[in-house]
């Protein structure tokens, strides 16, 4: 216990139905504990297969010191590896990703295939064994065309999240879609408290016009017919008429499914929700933004599919595109969210779709929650800070927050 006896005593101060104590959000150990040990134990959503969509294609997925390669075989096989030279320890790609043939250390030039093996290195001792010194391979899972991937060398199941994801993200068909846009963001806050923030949408109406103007605020937290059970719920008879009569629609195009909400301690949400005010994609003026629909739509649909995963990840699925996150702890005031725009691979921009209005909506949000979530990062850091409590809205947070809690007091107990 006495690595993380500091941990495990912040630990013991948390309070069901409140904020996390001080130092889990701002302080360095627990910066250095989330990194090196609680996240290289669960799986971190990576990218998409479209990052990867060609032979050949690799993409850099980092954590703190970690640099983790995904790459696509010439077999079509994806992969991962440690980003680190069996050599001498260089980082063997520096581009955030590209295409290559075969991956090859810039130092002493160590050369690798696509599927890890080392294929060449100079001047080496007679007994030398390429065998025996190809990369590091790093777990991977694709789960509907979700890419994840776990440093652990025994990892976490995944089954039920690979099943009830894929029963409902498979219909967009991520294979034939592109990377049309990705924004890189710096958020001046610590992750935990970039996760918080989009695990609620108490802060929406004084926060986010342009996301309310296409998607509404019901549905994550509040709103659904299963939140009405909830102690202290908040009641809009109207918007469960709403999606009581888009449920039905839904089932009728075959797009129903239950709500999934982090069932028996997983660590996955997917809810079909109904867009808002008529719109049928996640726009400004709530049109399409790509004339290519994807999967089954043959016409715009007034829906999308909210997918989150524990503990670094939420989608938007539309019928004409996907905006994909993914957030990577850097220092304890830093976080690299990383938003993905994808299209149907057919679709051509300037024809087919525009990129700023493509992106407009969730720029401006991600934007707004940065700010958010800097100005909680600052108020945490201050002397006043008191953990409080959460709103009969914020269920989700504390959702993230138990799931964050249990994970780091059973790595401290296996450290121990």
């Amino acid at each position: 216990m006495s690595a993380y006896r500091n941990i495990a005593a912040l630990l013991d101060q948390d309070r069901p139905g409140h904020t996390l104590p001080q130092m889990l959000y701002v302080g360095q150990e627990a910066f250095d504990f989330d990194t090196r040990v609680l996240l290289k134990s669960v799986w971190l959503y990576a990218c998409t297969v479209a990052h990867v969509k060609n032979p050949g294609d690799f993409f850099r997925f980092d954590l703190a010191d970690n640099s983790i390669l995904i790459v696509r075989g010439r077999n079509g096989e994806v992969r991962a590896f440690h980003n680190t030279c069996r050599h001498r320890g260089a980082r063997i790609c520096e581009a955030q990703a590209g295409q290559a043939s075969r991956l090859m250390c810039p130092y002493h030039i160590w050369t690798y295939g696509l599927d890890g093996r080392l294929l060449a290195a100079r001047n080496m001792p007679e007994d030398f064994d390429k065998a025996e010194h190809g990369l590091i391979p790093v777990a991977i899972e694709n789960v509907g065309g979700l890419l994840f991937v776990c440093m652990s060398d025994t990892p976490p199941p995944i089954d039920r999240v690979k099943a009830d994801i894929a029963a409902q993200v498979s219909i967009y068909d991520l294979e034939h879609c592109k990377v049309a846009v990705q924004d890189d963001l710096v958020e001046e806050a610590n992750w935990k408290l970039v996760m918080e923030n989009n695990r609620e949408c108490y802060h929406c109406e004084s926060n986010h016009p342009e996301l309310l103007a296409c998607l509404g605020s019901n549905g994550f937290g509040k709103g659904l017919p299963e939140d009405a059970g909830a102690a202290g719920a908040v009641d809009d008879t109207k918007f469960v008429e709403v999606i009581g009569a888009e449920r039905e629609e839904w089932k009728r195009l075959g797009l129903y499914h239950d709500l999934i909400e982090f069932p028996d301690d997983w660590w996955h949400r997917v809810a079909r929700l109904p867009l808002a005010n008529g719109a049928v994609s996640q726009t400004m003026d709530g049109k399409v933004a790509s004339r290519k629909l994807l999967g089954p739509f043959t016409a715009p649909n007034a829906s999308s599919l909210s997918v989150w995963t524990q503990p670094n990840s939420w989608h938007h699925f539309c019928c004409d595109h996907v905006v994909s996150f993914s957030l990577m702890p850097m220092k304890p005031d830093r976080t690299l969210v990383r938003t993905s725009w994808l299209v149907h691979e057919d679709a051509v921009e300037g024809l087919d779709y525009d990129t700023d209005n493509l992106t407009a909506v969730w720029r401006a949000t991600n934007l707004q929650d940065a700010w958010l979530a800097q100005i909680n990062h600052r108020g945490i850091s201050s002397d006043g800070y008191r953990p409080g409590p959460y709103s009969t809205e914020e269920k989700l947070v504390e959702r993230f927050k138990d799931f964050y809690t249990s994970r780091a007091r059973s790595a401290v107990a296996e450290g121990a």
